[in-house]
């Protein structure tokens, strides 16, 4: 049995995972800050414009599984979209419970700006292709684990 001079080192800021990843999480928002102020979005704004360009017209349900967001957030980041025009919802002709959210002309437009924020952000990364890729898909993995042990934690 470990001591609790071992266990105690779980605590230390070291040895944390959650205080990088935070923190890059900050920083990067941070970063895209002064590029999507130009595209006048935020950056929730700008994750579900970016799930549109790949698949327009989904419900609320399938930004929030794709974006990992609940609806009580995800609701007032469609609303400002959608008074912005970059986006208009309407009821599924198939079952009329169902809201779809369908990109603009203007929301589709904006897709050649944006293109311009990832790209710029990657350049000033320092990060090759590969690091970016392999990065990302390790992390990726761990949201995935997470999200399968919590899914089974509230199922249980």
């Amino acid at each position: 049995m470990k001591s609790e001079n071992d266990l105690s080192d779980i605590l230390k800021l070291e040895n944390q995972l959650c205080l990088p990843l935070y923190a890059a999480a900050r920083l990067i928002v941070q970063a895209y800050g002064p590029s999507l102020e130009k595209l006048k979005i935020t950056y929730p704004q700008y994750l579900v414009l970016m799930f549109l360009w790949e698949k327009d017209g989904v419900s609320l349900k399938e930004i929030g599984k794709k974006l990992y967001l609940d609806s009580g957030t995800l609701t007032p980041v469609l609303q400002k979209l959608e008074a912005s025009k970059f986006i208009t919802r309407r009821r599924s002709e198939i079952d009329d419970r169902i809201v779809l959210t369908f990109l603009t002309k203007k929301g589709r437009e904006l897709k050649a700006e944006a293109i311009e924020v990832s790209y710029s952000l990657f350049c000033s990364s320092g990060l090759t292709v590969g690091e970016v890729t392999e990065l990302r898909d390790c992390v990726k993995q761990f949201l995935n684990k997470i999200t399968v042990r919590k899914s089974i934690e509230q199922n249980a």
